[in-house]
């Protein structure tokens, strides 16, 4: 059984950096076929995908994060990253990790973090 654990979180201040990281326990060798995305959830609004990393290392980014967020992933350690600059208040919130094999395995092969929490202060 895959499990994502976040770690990374916390309280920064306007301007500054943070970098969130989300292990997947069990994957094994599935890891580097699986696609990895950061999602976020701020507040009074749905979730929402930040970041994505495939399984050759093409990265997405949602407009509002480009040129300030970096997705990358470690497969040996089977870890993903999210490297943060430049925060602003409007990148408050949760941030989930999702790993999807669904294109590999089929449907349902697709597992969420619980979130970790990030909080930019003015």
């Amino acid at each position: 059984q895959v499990q994502l654990v976040e770690s990374g979180g916390g309280l920064v201040q306007a301007g500054g950096s943070l970098r969130v990281s989300c292990e997947a326990s069990g994957a094994g060798n599935m890891f580097r076929l699986a696609r990895m995305d950061w999602h976020r959830q701020t507040p009074g609004k749905e979730r929402e995908l930040g970041a994505r990393i495939g399984s050759g290392g093409r990265t997405n980014y949602e407009d509002s994060v480009k040129g300030r967020f970096t997705i990358s992933r470690d497969n040996a350690k089977t870890t993903v990253y999210l490297q943060m600059n430049n925060l602003t208040a409007e990148d408050t919130g949760v941030y989930y990790c999702h790993l999807d094999l669904e294109r590999i395995m089929g449907p349902g092969y697709e597992y969420w973090g619980h979130g970790t929490q990030v909080t930019v202060s003015s």
